[in-house]
């Protein structure tokens, strides 16, 4: 069975549960599985990166190409 035809028959199974408990539980182990795999993925910015990153924001930081933390945090709740 290919990837396609079993996610599609993962779905139909997921919609026809009538246990909250069992989806809480796959919504978490979804969560756990996705974060440990974007974890594993991470690989260590080298030190060229490091510094333009810094010069990129001191830069920005100069020429008012910034938002201030509590803007930022008014404008994502409207995300929600």
């Amino acid at each position: 069975m290919d990837l396609q035809t079993r996610k599609i028959a993962f779905v139909q199974e997921f919609l026809r549960l009538q246990s909250e408990e069992i989806i809480n539980g796959l919504e978490k182990m979804l969560q756990k599985r996705k974060s440990e795999l974007f974890e594993k993925n991470l690989k260590p910015m080298d030190l060229k990166q490091f510094n333009d990153e810094i010069d990129q924001a001191l830069e920005d930081s100069e020429n008012d190409r910034i938002i201030k933390a509590t803007d930022l945090k008014s404008k994502t709740k409207k995300w929600i």
